[in-house]
């Protein structure tokens, strides 16, 4: 068999090929974890005085994944629904010849389910780490970003029109905002992740009885799961949870939220590299972002790869939130199975574009000359908000409400190719009710700026703690 034929090497997965979550959610990482967990119940045991201390190491030497082929492991999990089984039929077939009592002892107590699924939050675990030390660093280049161009005053855009002035800072916070509050929460999801080890059906009665079957203070079966937990850096939960899948859709659902505000970053960026608006451009990097057929061409491959991820987030966390409702019994048929490959697709996802999205916060260009010039289309009616509130009480001739229809005229007509509006209002409003340096002051976008400067310093302090940690 060539095993080549079953490897994914995520030719059509560039959000999240070659990262380095992706490899920490490999085939070979997930056997890996699942004979941590063998491996750490095992020393468990050993610790407690129910197997021989002389063990652990003979089971050690055999727990390398590389030492498993995981294309066989695959297929042979067909005849049980899980690759567990036949990874602990090859570990026992390595142990037993050098040490019969250690291949007795592995997985002693446990079932396949609590391996599988202690695995794969464990290798989540893994994985987390790296995907919140980007985002740590996303956060930090956004936080810059938002300190650098405070000042850099540009127009927001709503319903994809010009409203009113903003500042470059303070879309950059509001980034910050988003990814560190993501961050946040994956944070807290990560410290939440536990150990499931309840037994075939949930009562712990396989291990209840290995606990039993001698005298020891060592807090019996739940005692015993605790102690694995912490070995394996996972909480140790209230109870076994087969078939309560929220910890499952709680680091789904963490995870989307990781790609959705990565997403946003991406979807402005995107937007405001276009060469009609200019006011963005991408970290350069050698062979990134050319055309096969245009040369000139220089595609915003980062943002590209993230809003792919983002994208793709929502069915997957659809599934994993459909196989939780479908969970029944104590042991799910089917829809336990079918999260799986959703989560670790949400890890790569969220990995990808994590990463990506550290290196594109890193190096944003931001073209001032472009934002001012993009400000400048709309002039002085981009604070025509401000306007109103200022001038239509001086046209009001003694009836309150009568100013707005006249302001509104004068907008009208200056959109409609009448005369530009500053002309207009100065001719509409007498200059000793409108001085014209108030006048000229009222029409400087700058000066319409609202809280962005607060807002920013609140936004960048409430997540600095976070993402300096």
């Amino acid at each position: 068999m060539n095993t080549a034929d079953n490897a994914d090497f995520g030719l059509l997965s560039p959000a999240s090929a070659g990262t380095a979550v992706s490899r920490l959610t490999s085939d070979y990482k997930f056997i890996q974890a699942m004979l941590d967990v063998e491996l750490e119940w095992v020393r468990v045991l050993a610790d407690a005085g129910y197997i021989d201390a002389g063990i652990p190491s003979a089971v050690a030497a055999a727990s390398v994944a590389e030492q498993y082929d995981a294309a066989s492991l695959a297929e042979r999990a067909q005849g049980g629904g899980n690759p567990v089984i036949p990874l602990l039929a090859d570990l026992r077939a390595q142990v037993k010849p050098g040490n019969p009592a250690a291949a007795a002892a592995i997985h002693k107590g446990a079932t396949s389910q609590d391996i599988l699924d202690s695995a794969l939050l464990l290798m989540a675990s893994r994985a987390l780490q790296v995907i919140t030390d980007d985002l740590k660093a996303a956060s930090r280049s956004l936080a810059k970003l938002a300190e650098d161009h405070r000042g850099t005053v540009t127009v927001a855009r709503t319903l994809t029109q010009h409203s009113l002035p903003s500042t470059f800072g303070l879309k950059a916070a509001n980034w910050l905002a988003g990814v560190g509050q993501s961050g946040v929460q994956l944070s807290e999801a990560a410290s939440r992740l536990p150990l499931q080890w309840g037994g075939a059906a949930g009562t712990m009665a396989a291990l209840t009885s290995v606990a039993d079957s001698r005298e020891n203070n060592d807090g019996g079966a739940l005692g015993l799961a605790a102690r694995l937990a912490g070995r394996l850096g996972l909480a140790d939960p209230v109870a076994p949870w087969q078939t309560n899948r929220l910890p499952v859709t709680a680091l789904a659902a963490a995870l989307a939220d990781v790609l959705a505000a990565a997403g946003k970053v991406a979807n402005d960026v995107l937007l405001l590299s276009r060469p009609e608006f200019g006011e963005l451009s991408e970290p350069r990097a050698e062979g990134r972002g050319v055309s096969s057929a245009m040369p000139q061409k220089q595609n915003p491959v980062l943002s590209v790869l993230i809003r792919s991820a983002a994208l793709a987030a929502p069915g997957y966390l659809a599934q994993v939130q459909a196989a939780a409702a479908g969970a029944i019994d104590e042991r799910p048929d089917g829809s336990w199975h079918v999260e799986w490959q959703a989560l670790r697709q949400l890890l790569r996802l969220a990995g990808g574009a994590a990463e990506h999205l550290a290196e594109l916060a890193g190096g944003l260009v931001v073209h001032r000359d472009r934002m001012q010039q993009n400000l400048a289309i709309t002039g002085p009616l981009v604070v025509s908000e401000k306007i109103m509130a200022a001038v239509a009480p001086l046209l009001d001739g003694g009836t309150p409400g009568s100013g707005k229809p006249k302001v509104q005229a004068l907008v009208n007509d200056s959109l409609s190719g009448g005369a530009p509006f500053a002309e207009q209002l100065r001719r509409a409003v007498p200059e000793q009710d409108l001085p014209d340096a108030q006048l000229e002051a009222l029409l400087d976008p700058a000066n319409y700026l609202g809280q962005s400067d607060e807002l920013i310093n609140r936004i960048t302090k409430h997540f600095a703690e976070w993402s300096q940690a």
